[in-house]
């Protein structure tokens, strides 16, 4: 563990110490008289000591619309000239979300991150090979500063140019990769298509997209890895809010610095332990831009109880998508992570695939595009997904190398098809 007494703490102590930090957020929302601190004096909140932890659940929620509206810096807690770095999400949906940090801010997150490298058995003198982008995105540059943290040596790859970062994994010895999952695969790939062996190479943190304990038996198949998960948003601090030890069962929130719920998407009400909700996320030591119970959109699980590793952290579910991905195809909800798992557990295909929601009629088809391991699987896989999940699919088995694969950022797992041409070529 990078920190024994943090990340193994009793229950009991957490608790006093989570009450301490949430205290001193609700004094310093209310002192910033910002949105967040309006909010908390409509609904009574004089002071940090008017609330406890049983409480939290009570208190308004915060939300990406909030950071829209106040854009760019309109919610931040502490003077601007504080302000020591601006990240932010991509704006894939239209609008760019930034986030400010303080120096301190920075150096939590740096901590958050070493924690997350220790997760997956990084330690001091380990060789990092980050292929997370760097920019606004914060994985890479997340990453960078927690493996500097850790004290070890970080190799700052980025995305893209692949034959590239085959031969510094080779050359450089790298025992850690880390990068999008949707990439470790095309790394897998092109490692194979090298001749290439990685014989440090033990353990990748892979995370910015939703992943299925499908795709991580792929990603295990083709580096000589444990694949571990690693959880994050911008709007929190970005990667490092959670990580999966080699347990690989859950990931370890940080909870003495992020203070985490589940709750109905819909309803907005606590849910059970080890039911599906809507993630919201307290940041008590953040300066520059605390969140007050900011919904994520994120859809998991929470379990409690000590881990085998030593860990007394709540430990969150794999994401299993977000709220406003979820597809609704002739009536049946389904997630995209949803159709990955039953894709890549049939053994059928390989993983790569991707989703297209043919809307050139009024009634929505979904176009499954895949790579068969061999011959024609399309009638066990239409059958396979509405067996398991009641979905109707167009299944196309399209050839090797067809499927896209991610060089650079995220994978794009679903595309609209409104007109014209369609996005993959050899669907009908």
């Amino acid at each position: 563990m990078f920190d024994p007494k943090a990340e193994a703490m009793s229950l009991d102590e957490r608790a006093a110490l989570q009450r301490h930090r949430l205290w001193g957020l609700v004094d310093r929302l209310l002192a910033a008289d910002g949105v967040q601190g309006q909010r908390l004096k409509e609904a009574g909140v004089a002071g940090g000591s008017d609330v406890t932890l049983a409480q939290l659940r009570d208190l308004p929620f915060t939300t990406k619309q909030d950071l829209w509206d106040n854009y760019p810096f309109g919610m931040l807690a502490v003077p601007q000239d504080q302000v020591a770095a601006v990240h932010g999400s991509s704006g894939t949906r239209g609008r760019p979300t930034l986030v400010a940090y303080t120096k301190a801010d920075l150096d939590l997150w740096a901590a958050m991150c070493a924690r997350s490298l220790s997760c997956a058995g990084a330690s001091p003198g380990s060789i990092v090979h980050n292929a997370y982008g760097y920019g606004l995105f914060t994985g890479g540059i997340g990453i960078h500063q927690g493996a500097v943290a850790l004290g070890a040596t970080v190799v700052p790859m980025s995305g893209g140019m692949t034959d590239r970062q085959v031969r510094m994994l080779a050359d450089l010895n790298a025992d850690i990769l880390t990068c999008t999952p949707a990439y470790a695969l095309r790394l897998g790939e092109a490692v194979a298509e090298a001749g290439v062996e990685l014989p440090a190479l033990k353990a990748g943190v892979f995370g910015a997209e939703p992943w299925s304990e499908e795709l991580r038996t792929a990603i295990e198949a083709v580096l000589p890895i444990k694949a571990v998960d690693i959880y994050g948003l911008s709007e929190v601090i970005g990667p490092g809010v959670a990580t999966e030890c080699l347990e690989q069962d859950g990931l370890h929130v940080n909870e003495d610095h992020f203070i985490v719920e589940a709750v109905g998407p819909s309803t907005g009400d606590p849910v059970e332990d080890g039911t599906p909700g809507e993630l919201v996320f307290t940041t008590p030591t953040k300066q520059a831009l605390p969140l007050l119970r900011y919904r994520t959109g994120d859809i998991a699980s929470l379990t409690r109880g000590e881990c085998p590793c030593g860990r007394t952290l709540v430990r969150m579910s794999k994401v299993l998508g977000r709220a406003d991905d979820m597809l609704v195809v002739r009536g049946v909800n389904v997630y995209p992570s949803e159709v990955e798992r039953v894709l890549l557990g049939s053994g059928l295909v390989r993983p790569h695939y991707q989703l297209v929601v043919d809307r050139r009629s009024p009634s929505a088809r979904l176009l499954v595009a895949c790579e068969a391991v061999a011959g024609d699987p399309r009638g066990d896989l239409v059958h396979a997904l509405h067996e398991t999940l009641g979905l109707t699919a167009d299944v196309f088995v399209l050839p090797a190398g067809t499927v896209p694969r991610v060089e650079v950022g995220k994978a794009i797992r679903v595309v609209t098809w409104d007109d014209g041409r369609p996005p993959i070529p050899g669907l009908g």
